[in-house]
């Protein structure tokens, strides 16, 4: 049996029904002190908006919050979203960081909707509607029209389609309210060069002008991409030489692309001399497997809420769950996400993780969790933890 691989945190600060934003935030303090304790590699930090149920909105300021409670565990973002944020800025804010906790940084950079280039607009439209176009093509149901399983039974279930769910308004609004008027993203290869350029000190502009970044040149920040499919995020972090992140959380039908695209790209570096891959997954332990299954039911209706584009809810509690209403509608639309959330005893979660780590060939496991009662959150990391590195 193979040795076990490191795990880490993934943490979206998730915000329970009945509860607040100040509770929710003191709630991930004291959670990556716990973490720290059990032995985990890492803590992460999502960046969404709009949530009511997910406040994580800027993965550099809730470092900043959390670092000062810590002592030895990386934190990190994954991740940081390119589709509204400036190479610089992002640069800048982790050096800042690192000043003050050098050799504990993790920039992990994530892709997302954002409005293109004016030139490769749509002519019938804006440039906003034209992003909102294209992101939604991306995320539509794809080439995974079928459960499948992989060579050691790891699930990869049929993709899910969004098409009629996810309107092109409701992106065109977020994107209104996280972008400058007139704004646009350049191409991800760009972006991605010019934070490694910033990083080391070697950036020059198209007109031949140096830029330094101060904060963040010559830093120990390590520069991670994240991507949940064999596109360009697979094939920019492969080329580069740099680290990637496969989801299998809340992408578990296109993992196995994105892990296989990465590899086929990767080009050795200084840094990253072979290929290196974490894969995220959402996973729930308790003492059995009864009692994990009760604390997860909160799951499906959060899930449908995102799907449904309507925001995350608040995190439901086991009672606001069973008393949820379904349709086969609901239940299809959120199939793939329940299926795949690893759910149990420590030792049926573990076995899961196993299996995970050889199909993908994982250096890394990076574990989110959601659940109503935040101690029942800790217990699930402790028992995760324990079982794993007694393996």
């Amino acid at each position: 049996m193979a040795a076990p691989i490191p795990l880490s945190v993934l943490d979206l600060l998730p915000r329970s029904a009945g509860s607040d934003n100040t509770t929710a935030l003191r709630n991930t303090i004291d959670l990556v002190q716990r973490a720290e304790q059990f032995g985990y590699a890492r803590y992460w930090f999502a960046e969404h908006h709009l949530n009511p149920g997910v406040i994580g909105s800027s993965p550099a300021v809730e470092i900043a919050l959390i670092a000062g409670s810590t002592s030895t565990i990386r934190l990190g973002s994954a991740g940081v979203q390119f589709g509204h944020r400036t190479p610089l800025a992002t640069v800048e804010e982790f050096g800042l960081i690192n000043a003050l906790y050098p050799g504990r940084l993790d920039l992990g950079i994530g892709r997302s909707f954002s409005r293109p280039e004016p030139a490769s607009a749509v002519e019938s439209g804006s440039v906003t509607e034209a992003a909102a176009k294209n992101y939604l093509a991306a995320r539509g149901g794809g080439a995974h029209t079928e459960d499948s399983y992989t060579s050691n039974g790891l699930l990869i279930p049929k993709q899910y389609d969004t098409a009629g769910i996810v309107t092109s308004q409701a992106i065109t609004h977020l994107l209104d309210l996280l972008q400058q008027p007139g704004a646009y993203a350049p191409g991800y290869d760009k972006q991605i060069s010019e934070v490694l350029a910033l990083l080391d000190g070697t950036y020059v502009s198209s007109q031949g002008l140096p830029a330094h970044a101060a904060p963040g040149e010559d830093s120990d920040v390590q520069v991670w991409i994240l991507g949940a499919s064999g596109g360009s995020s697979a094939a920019v972090a492969g080329a580069k030489g740099l680290r990637f992140v496969a989801s299998y959380h809340h992408s578990p039908s296109t993992v196995i692309d994105a892990v296989e695209a990465y590899r086929a790209a990767f080009q050795p570096s200084e840094d990253v001399p072979e290929p290196y891959v974490a894969v995220s997954v959402d996973a729930v332990a308790a003492e059995t497997d009864d009692e994990a299954i009760e604390l997860a039911s909160g799951y499906a209706p959060w899930v449908r809420s995102i799907r449904r584009g309507e925001g995350a809810i608040p995190f439901p509690s086991p009672a606001e769950a069973a008393a949820f209403e379904w349709t086969d509608d609901d239940r299809e639309l959120v199939r793939d996400r329940v299926l795949t959330q690893f759910v149990g005893s420590p030792a049926t979660v573990a076995d899961k993780l196993e299996v995970l780590r050889d199909a993908t060939g994982a250096a890394e496991i990076s574990i989110t969790t959601i659940t109503h009662d935040h101690e029942a959150r800790v217990r699930s990391y402790e028992l995760i933890s324990k079982e794993w590195n007694g393996r």
